[in-house]
């Protein structure tokens, strides 16, 4: 939950270089941990759309995107420690190998010591590990899962989690029996190191907020995954 993730594309998140570097700043003024949010370049579909990719342009596209975060928070004197894809290319890679391997070989080529954040459960984890990345595998706050691990899709009703008392209480879940309930009613084990909210939700920060003050409540320590693994 300590973390920020920027990305190069001017459209998304950030919303333009300078956003970005005005997050970054904010960020290392905060003592987050930043990390490159790289996705396909697919700025009218927020980056939520399946596109394929040859493998030689995606491993360029994400080493562009890297390098770009990498730069402005140089700038700064900061740095990133982690990669988190985005979107449809996030899901994508879970199950894609050839893809998968593509962004693998980016993170390999420009730097190998940046963390994979990857989705709990997936091909994606055994893969960066073959070839010597660290990985986070990830859970999700706001969003529901099926039985066998797999997120709901977003064109689904029920796929996206708004409530922060919610939110919380599955994430609670989560820490202590090592998953959460699916849609379907059945008990889904997730091994995560790492939660994600949404920042585009209009109840992120209180869903956030939520979140952290349920897991400390109940003497849950929160701490950021990428100074854990630096340690």
């Amino acid at each position: 939950m300590n973390g920020c993730h920027c990305t190069s594309y001017s459209a998304i998140h950030a919303g333009s270089p300078a956003g970005i570097l005005k997050t970054l700043k904010a960020a290392k003024a905060n003592n987050v941990e930043i990390g490159a949010h790289v996705g396909y370049p697919d700025l009218v579909g927020f980056c939520r759309r399946n596109m394929d990719v040859a493998t030689d342009e995606l491993t360029a596209d994400v080493i562009y995107q890297i390098g770009a975060i990498k730069g402005l928070a140089t700038s700064i004197g900061t740095k990133i420690s982690y990669v988190k894809p985005h979107g449809a290319l996030y899901n994508t890679i879970a199950h894609d190998k050839r893809q998968a391997m593509a962004v693998i070989d980016a993170l390999c080529l420009v730097d190998p010591t940046l963390i994979l954040v990857a989705l709990a459960g997936s091909k994606l984890i055994e893969w960066a590990k073959e070839k010597g990345l660290n990985v986070v595998a990830e859970a999700f706050a706001d969003r529901a899962y099926h039985a066998d691990g797999t997120l709901i899709s977003r064109k689904e009703v029920g796929a996206v989690l708004h409530d922060p008392d919610l939110v919380a209480e599955r994430m609670l879940q989560l820490v202590n029996d090592g998953g959460v309930t699916a849609i379907e009613g059945q008990f889904v084990s997730i091994e995560a190191g790492s939660i994600c909210v949404h920042g585009d939700s209009a109840s992120a920060l209180a869903m956030a907020q939520k979140v952290r003050e349920k897991l400390q409540q109940n003497g849950i320590n929160i701490a950021s995954f990428a100074k854990s693994n630096n340690n």
